[in-house]
């Protein structure tokens, strides 16, 4: 054991296992409690994970909060398991806003204030993250937002909010546990009542939003980016090719490449997997005998 020395231990070994494990290694010793709770390796083992097939889908029900294993693509109902939420709280009051690295961003709506939690349904640790900005209405087309960690391996919370027609952004740091504002597109309209915002889904450095306007005619589907490193906001704008009204899109990573589900309603329904590379949209599958089989709420993340 001396030979294997205690970075191969930690960086090679015990990084590669699941969550559950780390966290029952971490009564060996003092040590082994300091050594597996550095941001070093957290952020080693959280890359590990995110790159294995097994995937978690955690879905808020009702009355109960369930996670199911997805291996290699399909689910599987027979691990099914219930979670217990840290707060008294019943699942039809969060909001799931994003999930990131087995983390979940949450919004738990309550009569006199709203609040922001960090959770990890795996190690079941969470972390209370709002502040008096929050105590208003949280809406779930006017408020959303992502996570990512920086260059200095700081956990980052960033949330967008719109109220009278304006756009707020806000960043929380982990490491200082604070909020600071954000400077947003100056002249854009895009806090108007008319206009909806995605969760934000991380991707090569950035967070993208869809910004979608269906209420005037033809419609208007934005993509507003946020850059991590410069923590600056631009907007890309979807070819014409879909710029069918409506279309709804929904993104989401694979390979660590941004790729978007382009459903468009003209004379048939239609769907199409397309990918962003090389500042185009590349159109790499169309779904055959598209239909509408169930209209589900935003209640679900993968962990």
């Amino acid at each position: 054991m001396e030979r294997i020395g205690d970075d191969m231990m930690f960086e090679e070994i015990l990084s590669r296992l699941p969550a559950k494990v780390v966290c029952q290694f971490k009564c060996v010793c003092k040590q082994w409690c300091y050594e597996l709770s550095t941001p070093k390796f957290v952020l080693i083992h959280t890359r590990r994970v995110s790159n294995l097939l097994q995937k978690k889908l955690l879905s808020l029900n009702e009355n109960t909060i369930v996670v199911d294993d997805i291996v290699s693509g399909n689910l599987e109902v027979d691990t099914r398991k219930i979670v217990t939420f840290p707060y008294d709280v019943e699942p039809s009051f969060l909001i799931i806003i994003g999930s990131f690295n087995g983390l979940i961003l949450l919004c738990i709506r309550r009569t006199d204030a709203n609040e922001l939690v960090l959770w990890n349904p795996t190690t079941r640790r969470f972390k209370l993250i709002s502040d008096d900005y929050f105590s208003r209405y949280f809406g779930r087309h006017d408020d959303t937002g992502g996570m990512y960690v920086d260059e200095h391996n700081d956990l980052k919370v960033l949330h967008i909010n719109c109220f009278a027609g304006a756009v707020t952004a806000r960043v929380y740091s982990r490491h200082n546990d604070s909020w600071r504002k954000l400077s947003f597109l100056k002249g854009c309209m895009l806090g108007s009542n008319f206009y909806s915002w995605s969760p934000g889904i991380y991707s090569g450095k950035t967070i993208y939003f869809t910004v979608s306007n269906y209420w005037i005619p033809p419609g208007e589907c934005n993509i507003v980016a946020f850059d991590v490193i410069s923590e600056s906001f631009s907007i890309l704008r979807f070819p014409e090719r879909i710029q069918v009204n409506p279309c709804q899109v929904h993104f989401l990573t694979i390979s660590n490449k941004l790729h978007g589900i382009v459903v468009q309603y003209s004379d048939e329904l239609t769907a199409e997997l397309v990918k962003y590379e090389h500042d185009d949209w590349i159109t790499v599958f169309s779904f055959s005998n598209a239909r509408i089989v169930q209209h589900l709420e935003p209640s679900k993340g993968r962990i």
